[in-house]
């Protein structure tokens, strides 16, 4: 166990490492894909760049079956990048350990009259890493890879922590995160596919590091008003282009432990700044949407209320 987090691993009764710890990296983008897919692709080509050569070696076709990433495979991706107006990509890691590595774009044709009733919908972007990264590289190095990874996207909302990484939505596994959760605060629980049709102009709290644009960073004064409210030791705000900003809280990503007394206050801080733009799950969703969720059946909504709102009750 590192100082900074703990060892998750969660296996199916054969053995099969269904969710472990790690980073989890995602923006949310409100522009259509068809004026950002190059920058989504800039983003995705200093993914691999970070990575082992060969890392990803299959994509997730339209039927949910694997194929493989040869040159066939990425021509094919590119492809959807830069003709598709509606690409649902996923990369995924061809052999190991199958929760490090893997890359999400979800693209939407935002102003089509086809998303008339998502008003909240937005294009993601999310990727995978290890811990085993972050120790090998350190967090400098991650960090650096974040933004470079954040700096074509046109993101109003950003984050990059410690996360539970794997296949959360199998039965059972909920309850298995439920028992960990609360325990350690700073492991997230992502579900950037489902959030990107709900966000809206809304927050998901903090994370190690959070990225904010407009129209947030514009209602809390810019980042001279961001930086006045928050005081904790190690917490920083840098001005990014474009009316953007990250908060970074400490040299490290941190998970806490609530039975050692590690309550994250400067995770409370930035989250009690972040509280009016809060999201907060909607119970109950209406089918097929809450049957997809990764809180149900083991995650009562009460419960997730109170994940949710974790920093600051």
């Amino acid at each position: 166990m590192s100082a900074h987090y703990p060892r998750i691993r969660i296996c199916a009764p054969n053995g099969h490492l269904l969710v472990r710890e790690g980073l989890s990296l995602c923006f949310y983008i409100r522009r259509a894909h068809q004026e950002i897919a190059r920058a989504a692709l800039a983003s995705l080509d200093t993914y691999l760049h970070a990575i082992e050569p060969e890392t990803l070696g299959w994509y997730v076709d339209v039927d949910g079956e694997a194929q493989d990433l040869d040159d066939t495979g990425w021509k094919h991706i590119r492809r959807e990048f830069l003709e598709e107006t509606w690409p649902e990509i996923r990369l995924v890691q061809a052999s190991g350990d199958p929760q490090r590595y893997a890359f999400d774009y979800s693209g939407k044709p935002l102003g089509d009259p086809r998303l008339k009733n998502d008003p909240d919908a937005a294009c993601m972007l999310s990727c995978w890493l290890p811990t085993e990264y972050l120790e090998e590289h350190g967090p400098g190095h991650v960090r650096e890879l974040a933004l470079k990874l954040a700096a074509p996207l046109p993101f109003y909302f950003g984050q990059v922590g410690l996360a539970f990484n794997g296949q959360l939505d199998l039965i059972g596994v909920p309850e298995e995160i439920h028992a960990r959760c609360f325990r350690y605060p700073g492991l997230d629980i992502p579900d950037p596919s489902w959030h990107s049709w709900k966000l809206g102009f809304r927050v998901r709290g903090p994370s190690w590091l959070t990225f904010l644009g407009q129209p947030f960073l514009g209602e809390l004064g810019g980042v001279e008003g961001l930086r006045s409210h928050l005081s904790s030791p190690g917490t920083t705000v840098q001005e990014l282009e474009g009316e953007r900003a990250v908060v970074t809280l400490g040299p490290w990503p941190e998970a806490g432990d609530t039975e050692q007394g590690h309550t994250l206050p400067a995770y409370r801080e930035l989250a009690r700044v972040l509280e009016p733009w809060l999201y907060h799950e909607q119970f109950p969703e209406p089918w097929p949407y809450h049957e997809q969720s990764n809180w149900e059946p083991d995650f009562p909504p009460e419960d997730k209320r109170r994940w949710e709102r974790r920093f600051l009750d």
